[in-house]
């Protein structure tokens, strides 16, 4: 009888070779503690990695009492992906190690309502691949903001970037011949925050951000939800003011069409704060200067952002909720409306919920898409299908040619399954 891991055991599996990448060779208590699991399960899901030539033993650790331990360390390094943000106008890249420690990144100007868009975006990956060498990238993954029937496939509804029905997958398949992963951004980074980033302490949490829209990703028992569509976690298109504002998704008074970055800087603008052309780094310049009009405008945006999650948080139940994007630089005006808002919309035994805001960089949104890749091999699930598979094969052949694993890439799938 064939052992198989729940999809919460198989997202541990990677986060114990992202911990041992990023933190070096590790003993199998001190991943336990690490991760904050039982010991048991550690030695379970290593014996695995050991068995599928993930991760080697080395040398016997120091013990204070009792019988020392061995460490543990990866078998191979070799294993990159590339990770993609892509934006209305401009594009992120990372490529990252297999433990997620972003080797390079790059940004470039792009225009997603071109009609040659997508051979510009495969012209633009090309070049990022060939700058690094290419001989070791496992797979492509892509966040955008919208939907995507599935990872694997790869077909593209997004009204911020104006593509309806667009078969982005294939033609990235065909222009890279790499296996490419796509997905929601948003979900993308929680996959990233599971496996590298605060979400590694919770099994059950929200991935919430705040910038150009407003989005949300769950993570439930160690594992992404995408919904039946990729859909799930669309709290900006939460319906909050009746005859509001029009959203970008056809809809009026939407959150996010209220709260999100030009809606605040249209509020802004109407308030005489900031002038006719002044963007949001005009109007957060206001705001850290003082000006009262200016901390309102956010402090507004942060009691209605409070009200409806504290919505979402009544109705799913997480551990905790982690805050990110482009808009955290100006959190601290957001929160003297949230935080009231929020803990006094909770259910009173949720209000201590930990809300923990993380810095921002760019180019956390490629490394949640380089994440899709990254998570890959241990998807019992099959959700990436077959192009997953072929992330598999191709890493397997990696730590084969390393000297790791001496078995054929049709056996070291098997033994992922």
């Amino acid at each position: 009888m064939k052992t198989r891991f729940s999809r919460s055991a198989d997202v541990r599996r990677s986060a114990i070779l992202a911990q041992v990448g990023a933190q070096g060779p590790a003993s199998r208590a001190d991943l336990a503690r690490a991760l904050g699991v039982s010991r048991a399960l550690v030695t379970q899901l290593t014996r695995e990695l050991l068995a599928d030539g993930f991760m080697v033993e080395l040398e016997t650790a120091s013990s204070q009492g009792g019988r020392p331990g061995r460490l543990l360390g990866l078998a191979s390094a070799a294993g990159h992906s590339v990770g993609v943000k892509i934006a209305s106008d401009h594009v992120a890249f990372v490529e990252a190690r297999i433990d997620g420690a972003v080797l390079r990144s790059a940004i470039e100007q792009f225009d997603a309502s071109s009609p040659d868009a997508l051979d510009a975006l495969v012209a633009l990956l090309a070049s990022f691949i060939a700058a690094g060498g290419g001989d070791q990238i496992l797979g492509i993954g892509v966040g955008l903001p919208g939907t995507v029937d599935d990872q694997g496939e790869g077909l593209v509804e997004s009204t911020q970037l104006g593509w309806s029905g667009v078969a982005l997958g294939a033609a990235l398949r065909n222009g890279l011949d790499l296996p490419v992963l796509i997905d929601n951004n948003v979900s993308a980074l929680s996959m990233a925050e599971l496996l590298y980033g605060e979400g590694r302490a919770f099994s059950s949490f929200l991935v919430v951000t705040v910038g150009t829209g407003i989005g949300s990703g769950i993570v439930y028992d160690g594992s992404v939800m995408r919904g039946h569509r990729g859909g799930a976690g669309e709290i900006g298109h939460i319906p909050t003011i009746e005859d509001g504002r029009a959203c970008q998704c056809g809809n009026q008074g939407c959150l996010e069409a209220i709260i999100g970055e030009a809606a605040l800087v249209e509020r802004a603008r109407e308030l005489g704060v900031i002038g006719r052309l002044s963007t949001m780094a005009s109007l957060l310049a206001e705001a850290n200067a003082g000006n009262a009009v200016a901390q309102k405008v956010f402090g507004d945006a942060g009691h209605l952002l409070g009200r409806a999650l504290a919505g979402v948080v009544n109705l799913l139940d997480p551990e905790a909720v982690l805050l990110l994007g482009e808009g955290i630089p100006a959190w601290q005006h957001w929160a003297f409306g949230f935080e009231p808002a929020f803990r006094s919309s909770l259910i009173p035994a949720k209000r201590d919920l930990p809300v923990i805001v993380e810095s921002w960089q760019d180019d956390r949104w490629a490394q949640g898409a380089a994440a899709l890749v990254l998570a890959t091999p241990f998807d019992v699930g099959n959700i990436a299908g077959d192009q997953g598979e072929l992330v598999r094969q191709r890493l397997n052949a990696s730590v084969t040619d390393d000297g790791a694993l001496e078995t054929t890439v049709e056996n070291g799938a098997e033994a992922l399954r």
